[in-house]
């Protein structure tokens, strides 16, 4: 009989992805990255105490790098084997959350910018939807690999999605006129920019609206749902059997 050894060192097995969460009470459909029912693997959460929306996206995460960085440990040492973030402003945070924690890390969905446009053709550009475009500065894109010249459009214009988001701690949410405010957003992008052929969506409460806007614009749309995914295949690459399992188990 063979012996199978069970190793432990961690508090919490079988979520290897750790979210960090602004601290915000406002409604998290299905699709949003605050909604656990949104993944289909276990994933383990950490509100940062003080990091609210407005914080974070109007003022620049200012004096909250050392929280980010001690809850980002806290999710490590419970089981968490990669880092991601439930806001695509915190791309400010890359580079030193991965140094802090030495595991993968994924702030924004904002990396996955130059990998879509490597995927398009010639002639063709990604452009952003993002919650703020007033606040969304070079240093955000810089801290993401994304070229300063990318094309975006923010939803500060719009009736429902910025003000529940951003202005005040809002319960309640329009669904229907949030969804008019990202629809309504990439149209103008795209209206403004033809020559965009991918769209990256920048905040992590819009993947809910990601198919509507796909149907829409007839093209490609990325998000925090996309990369988070990504990343998760990483961790646990799927097992396709055999003959490959049974001959790496002989191996």
């Amino acid at each position: 009989m063979s012996i199978v050894i069970a190793r432990g060192g961690k508090a919490i097995y079988g979520a290897p992805l750790g979210i960090l969460m602004l601290e915000a009470k406002f409604p998290r459909i299905p699709g949003d990255m605050g909604n656990a029912l949104t993944w289909p693997f276990p994933v383990l959460y950490r509100v940062v105490k003080g990091a609210s929306p407005e914080r974070v996206v109007l003022n620049g995460a200012s004096g909250l790098l050392d929280d980010f960085l001690a809850a980002a440990a806290e999710l490590v040492a419970e089981g968490a084997e990669a880092i991601t973030t439930n806001c695509g402003f915190l791309s400010l945070f890359q580079r030193e959350l991965a140094a802090h924690v030495r595991v993968p890390v994924a702030t924004s969905s904002l990396i996955q910018v130059p990998w879509v446009q490597a995927t398009l053709p010639p002639g063709k550009r990604v452009g952003i939807i993002t919650v703020s475009a007033r606040s969304l500065t070079p240093r955000h894109l810089n801290a993401a690999g994304v070229p300063l010249d990318t094309p975006l459009i923010g939803t500060e214009n719009g009736r429902e999605f910025f003000r529940v988001l951003i202005l005040g701690e809002k319960q309640e949410m329009d669904i229907a006129a949030a969804a008019k405010d990202i629809l309504d957003a990439g149209r103008m992008l795209v209206a403004r920019h033809p020559d965009i052929g991918a769209v990256v969506l920048e905040c992590t409460n819009m993947p809910p609206y990601a198919h509507a806007l796909r149907e829409v614009l007839t093209l490609p749309v990325y998000d925090i749902y996309s990369l988070v995914t990504w990343l998760h295949a990483g961790l646990r690459p799927r097992n396709f059997g055999p003959p490959a399992d049974r001959a790496t188990c002989l191996g």
